[in-house]
């Protein structure tokens, strides 16, 4: 038996300690008046509390309360409150020292022994005494509660032990009877003939005389009817109860000076004790014999205190306190496979994982009556033999050798055919042989199943324990490292520095493992190279890897994890230690304290999202993300410290914190999402510097108009050589009458009209002379000098020179539309977007595009790229069929550019500058002659067709008023269309869907009555408009009938249906900005779609064709440029296997590399992520083309639509006017080829679907 010292505190003399019941807490009473709370885990004190006057000699903590009681020698109880810090009452009543006091453990009763010669019980919620037992006739030293009975217990100097009855106390509370003493201080007042000692309430019920001398501590056992006392004639006593009698029942004598407090262990037979002879020794409850002393050289002992749920004790001596348990409370367990093996209860079991049955197989041996053995420390087990080795303390170190049964019957095998031997360690080594670590002599003996030594091994170094290891090594520790030692050639392999190792947990395959120290964890590789070192404050009790190679352990309150490169957290919080066995996804199996298997939930969602960005498993990342909720500020900020911001962005709610990580991880778009959310100044003025600084030149500019930086707006249109937007910079600066502005945006633009104004308006007229007189602007000059009544005699130093010549800035290179810096074109990674594939909600979420909705929707089916004709097995083998997941948006909506042509009619308005409306020449004159008159005839009414014409300014709403020619002009400003012939059915549909045939009667014409959109409206004229035939909700329907086609490979039928919709949105009219923007986004979405399927029905035509060098080359252009027409994500995807599968077969290595490598970042299927790895590998290493073909993914390009060919930045293009299909020069003015009715080229302003500007 040893004292394992678990917390020591160094302070004045402590007279008396108190565990809290569920936390780490102990409280200590020192000699010098101050009362102390202290984390015995953490080794911390927590406070301090100091209004007793003199020493504290008693203390304890409330079962249930968040209150603790203390007595002193200022006579005075005090209760404490350790939450708010601070004593809440004082019960006084005692004339001397208060020696103890006690909490009741039901009732709220205090109890308190003092040098008065007086028990008190008190009320602590009353806050008064209840009862005075008296009896004793000197100094009470001690008085405590029956944990279950209505007993009492004292002690005292007058050499007397007294048990109390204290029934009677509790059936008048029970009875609610009121409180004899109101007063506490009244028994000063009270003569002893009353009934103020409670005789009927409180009896003696035994006295115990025995002790020679003075009795300092009395105490009960828990659960059986004995009684423990001990005093100053240095004897332990122990006293036996029924209901009528008490009697001694022996007396444990060994100390030589009085004894202080004395206990009974609550889990085990037996006695604890402590003296002023500066011991506390351990005896046996049913022997009464000393089983063990333990001495400090200094301290005197004072009280003795044992855990009320733990196997802790506290005793306080001269020079502080020290908390220790008396045994290793870890059970021995081996674990194999599915099976774990562990001791409990003398008796070797088995528990199986699978079936959670469990049972035992073999007893062992047990401690001799009298004796003491201490439990097993280890186990070590041979599966082949079915044998296991079981090491403990005892003897200064042994080990047993036990046979499991092959076939368990049901019943327990003797241990007395074990065979044992001396050893501190002992391991298997091998199936027919184990190592025996005789410490004292450093020897390491290797011997058989038969238990002889068959070699003598003398290690290297000196060793504090071994431990198994790959092979035929083992694992030598040291006080200062760990040692990999072979025992066959007896050659040290290698060696790492660490403290003294206690336990040792290797991986599952033995490729790594977890060295586990007091405070530290190093994780090494079986070479014993140093992967990373986990520090802990608090005591690591055990470690098990689970199977994707993440170490969790566990300390004395906490379940933690490690990965192989030093991360580590916490998983969960416990209540009392447990010891890990095996780990199988969310379930820990663990052994407790008392040998119980159980099983603890965790969640591995942290530590294997960790583990998976540290290997760069990003498809693992993506799928945690998906599929769980990981979110917290914890992950986020170690996500930003490890440099993953754009994985941290989607977990982030705040716009804030959003728009930061968003210019960490350069995603621009995010950052201008939250800049317009956040819209405040100094956000615009941190977003515009770093657009700049990417070469964002438009976000720039929309920073600097949200702000109104009206002086950088003009700075950035004269570098960019902008004089349109620097015209209308200048407008607004004279309706801002800022005359600096306007100087500057004359001097921009080469106004020197206007800059001679400025001058004269600010009053230089020297200056507006000088200026008009320099630009030969004679007339302006003379009517400023006159207007200055200065002669022209009078001007001096005005000499002729060359003609003047203007500041105009340079012609900008570029055109203002491509001021943005060039970009290469990369796919979209991994983590680009907003990770809208991992909403587990269905349909469209608040804010958000129902177009980007459809973009990133999942496709149903396990296999489509049979359908795409993709075949994975001429080429890299067997592959199975891509599961389609969900992929980044489609599209999205372009910034609206406030100075831009589409926005010019509105951005004046925008700018501050609203202009007043002129009232139209008839309604003026109607209104004035009306006024003349007073009466005027009432007008005819407009028609509803004429009401809708006048309403809207939308073609389609003029088509449904009969209004064609109309509506062809208006197409053809907007959009550019040149022919009508597709439009014709359209414009009929149209026509007749906004009107109801009525027949009234016979012979008569039918009513044609219009149909409304809006027939709640009916009031107001101005607000009634046409039904509609085409809206964005069918648009929507015809969009998933498009994907559905190209994931299925109907290619003609997604071409029909793509070009279908392309021509109805013409003609979808919204109420909403947000709508029209989404009407933009299905424009740009059947554009992509439509030239990417006629590429691929060309490409499948070519196949057909005789292969020749120039056929193959263009298979292999067409099937790369499919990959860039922008698709949904799983349709790249299909996309970039098949160009993959292309250019391999054909022999361009280098770009079917960078197709697969594209092919990863958009995250397949672990088949496909596998088959695209080996690609990249095998492409890596030729790395050329064979084929000389017309693609260079590095460069920036477009498609044209004609002649499928690429576009390059810089290239000379023309556009479609409607859907902006781009087109090489040669085919400027013939109609697109993608929609079928613009003229490529033409002048337009816009497709236009808002029908009222908001």
């Amino acid at each position: 038996m040893q004292m394992l010292t678990k917390f020591e505190t160094k302070s004045s003399r402590v007279k008396g300690t108190a565990f809290h019941p569920k936390r780490p807490w102990i409280l200590a009473s020192l000699h010098n008046g101050s009362v102390q709370l202290w984390d015995y885990r953490m080794g911390t004190l927590l406070d301090r509390f100091e209004e007793h006057e003199g020493p504290v000699r008693g203390i304890s903590f409330h079962p249930t309360q968040e209150l603790f009681v203390s007595g002193g020698d200022d006579y005075k109880v005090k209760v404490w409150n350790y939450r708010t810090r601070r004593c809440i009452f004082t019960l006084q009543g005692h004339l001397d020292y208060v020696r103890t006091v006690y909490f009741h453990p039901e009732q709220p009763w205090i109890i308190s022994a003092s040098d008065d010669q007086t028990i008190r019980i008190w009320n602590w919620q009353s806050r008064q005494c209840i009862a005075v037992l008296t009896g004793h006739n000197h100094y009470v030293m001690c008085a405590q509660f029956h944990p279950t009975e209505d007993l009492v217990v004292s002690a005292c100097l007058d050499q007397t032990v007294r048990v109390w009855d204290i029934s009677g106390l509790r059936r008048k509370s029970a009875a609610g009877a009121q409180p004899m003493m109101s007063d506490p201080l009244s028994s000063q007042r009270m003569n002893a003939q009353g009934d103020f000692f409670n005789v009927t309430d409180v009896v003696v019920k035994f006295v115990l005389e025995g002790h020679t001398r003075g009795v300092n501590w009395a105490t009960f056992h828990p659960t059986m009817p004995l009684i423990l006392s001990c005093g100053d004639d240095r004897q332990v006593k122990i006293w036996r109860m029924n209901d009528s009698r008490a009697w001694e029942v022996d007396t444990c004598r060994g100390h030589y000076n009085n004894v202080n407090s004395a206990l009974f262990h609550p889990k085990r037979e037996f006695i604890l004790s402590d003296s002023e002879d500066k011991t506390i020794r351990v005896w046996d409850t049913t022997r009464r014999t000393l089983l063990q002393t333990f001495r400090r050289d200094q301290d005197r002992f004072w009280c003795l205190n044992a855990h009320p749920e733990l196997n802790l004790f506290a005793a306080g001596h001269d020079n502080g306190l020290i908390v220790f348990k008396l045994e290793r409370e870890r059970p021995a367990a081996a674990i194999h496979q599915n099976s774990l093996l562990y001791v409990k209860d003398s008796q070797i079991r088995l528990h199986d994982f699978t079936s959670a049955n469990d049972a035992p197989m073999v007893s062992i041996r047990t401690a001799p009556a009298g004796q003491y053995l201490p439990p097993p420390r280890t186990m070590s087990f041979n599966p082949a033999e079915k044998a296991v080795l079981v090491t403990s303390d005892a003897e200064g170190g042994s080990y047993e050798l036990y046979n499991l049964p092959r076939q368990f019957n049901g019943q327990v095998a003797d241990s007395t055919q074990a065979r044992r031997g001396a050893g501190s360690c002992a391991i298997w080594t091998g199936r027919n042989r184990f190592a025996v670590l005789d410490k004292g002599a450093q020897q390491i003996l290797i011997k058989d199943l038969s238990n002889q030594t068959t070699k003598t091994i003398k290690p290297p170094v000196t060793v504090e324990a071994i431990f198994n290891a790959p092979g035929s090594q083992i694992l030598l520790t040291t006080a200062t490292s760990v040692v990999l030692f072979d025992v066959q050639t007896r050659q040290v392999i290698s060696e790492i520095n660490a403290a003294p190792v206690k336990y040792v947990a290797w991986s599952a395959d033995m490729s790594t493992v977890a060295l586990l120290c007091k405070h530290t964890i190093t994780l090494a590789t079986k070479q014993l190279e140093q992967l990373c070192q986990v520090h802990e404050t608090i005591r690591i009790k055990s470690a098990v890897w689970d199977a994707s190679g993440v170490l969790l352990y566990t300390t004395l309150n906490h379940v933690k994890f490690a990965l192989p490169r030093g991360d580590s957290g916490i998983i969960r919080t416990i209540d009392n230690p447990v010891y890990l066995v095996r780990v199988q996804g969310g379930d820990v199996h663990c052994l407790d304290r008392e040998g119980n298997v159980e099983v603890i939930k965790v969640d591995p969602t942290e530590f294997r999202f960790k583990l998976a960005l540290q290997n760069r498993n990003y498809e693992e990342v993506v799928s945690i993300i998906r599929n769980s909720n990981l979110v917290g500020q914890s992950i986020i900020a170690y996500l930003q410290k490890n440099g993953y911001p754009e994985i941290a962005l989607h977990f982030v709610r705040d716009d804030t914190a959003r728009f930061e990580l968003a210019l960490e991880c350069g995603n621009m778009d995010i950052a201008l999402e939250t800049a317009k959310a956040i819209d405040k100044p100094a956000y615009w003025n941190k977003f515009s510097q770093e657009a700049l600084r990417r070469g964002h030149v438009h976000m720039v500019e929309l920073a600097h108009q949200r702000i109104k930086a009206y002086d950088k707006l003009s700075f950035l249109y004269s570098i960019t050589g902008n004089t349109e937007k620097l015209a209308k910079m200048q407008k607004i600066s004279v309706m801002r009458n800022d005359l600096q502005s306007r100087l500057q945006n004359s001097l921009f633009i080469g106004d020197v009209e206007d800059r001679v104004r400025v001058l004269q308006e600010s009053g230089q007229h020297a200056l507006a002379y000088l200026t008009a007189k320099s630009h030969g602007l004679a007339d302006e000059a003379e009517a400023i000098r006159a207007a200055a009544g200065v002669d022209e005699a009078d001007i001096v130093g005005i000499e002729a020179t060359a003609p003047p010549t203007l500041l105009v800035p340079t012609a900008p290179i570029i055109s203002s539309t491509e001021l943005d810096w060039p970009q290469l074109h990369v796919s979209k990674g991994i983590f680009d977007g907003k990770f809208s594939f991992g909403d587990k909600g269905a349909g469209p979420h608040p804010g958000k595009s129902r177009v980007a909705d459809l973009a990133t929707a999942a496709v149903d089916g396990d296999d489509t790229a049979g359908a795409w004709d993709i075949d994975d097995g001429d080429n890299m083998g067997a592959d199975e069929g891509d599961a389609f997941g969900s992929g980044a948006a489609a599209g999205h909506g372009d910034e609206v550019d406030l100075l831009g042509d589409e926005a010019e009619a509105g951005a004046e308005g925008g700018w501050g500058s609203d202009d007043d409306g002129e009232l139209d020449a008839e309604i003026a004159a109607e209104a004035t002659a009306a006024a003349a008159a007073g009466f005027v005839a009432p007008q005819p009414g407009i028609s509803e067709l004429e009401a809708w014409s006048r309403n809207s300014p939308l073609a389609v709403d003029q088509i449904a008023a009969g209004n064609f020619e109309q509506a062809m002009k208006l197409l053809r400003d907007q959009v550019g269309i040149a022919s009508f012939d597709a439009l014709k059915p359209a414009f009929l549909e149209i026509y007749t869907a906004s009107r109801s045939v009525l027949t009234t009667a016979p012979f008569a014409s039918p009513s044609r009555i219009p149909l409304r959109r809006n027939p709640e409206d009916s009031a107001d004229t101005s607000q009634h408009l046409p039904a509609q035939l085409y809206s964005l909700s069918s648009a929507l329907e015809q969009l998933q009938q498009g994907y559905r086609a190209t994931t299925t490979a109907k290619f003609d039928d997604a071409l029909t249906l793509f070009k279908r919709l392309l021509l109805s949105l013409i003609f979808v009219s919204v109420d909403t900005t947000e709508d029209a923007n989404e009407v933009k986004q299905l424009l740009q979405i059947c554009r992509r779609y439509i030239i990417g399927i006629t590429i691929e029905l060309e490409r499948a035509a070519a196949a057909k064709e005789e292969p020749t060098e120039d056929n193959s080359t263009r298979l292999v252009e067409l099937a790369a440029y499919f990959t860039h027409c922008e698709l949904r994500a799983d349709h790249e995807k299909l996309s970039l296997r098949q160009a993959m599968n292309t250019a391999y077969k054909h022999k361009c290595f280098k770009a079917a590399g960078e197709f697969a490598q594209r092919l990863l970042e958009l995250v397949p299927t672990p088949q496909i992520a596998d088959k695209a790895r080996k690609m990249v590998t095998i492409c890596d290493r030729q790395s050329r083309d064979t084929l000389a073909i017309n693609y260079d993914a590095r460069n920036p390009f477009v498609i044209c639509a004609a002649s499928h060919s690429p576009i390059y930045r810089g290239e000379p293009a023309v556009n479609c006017p409607y859907c902006q299909a781009t087109y090489k020069p040669e085919h400027d003015g013939q109609l697109c080829q993608v929609c079928t009715i613009a003229k490529i080229g033409a002048k337009a302003t816009g497709l236009r679907s808002l029908a009222s500007a908001e």
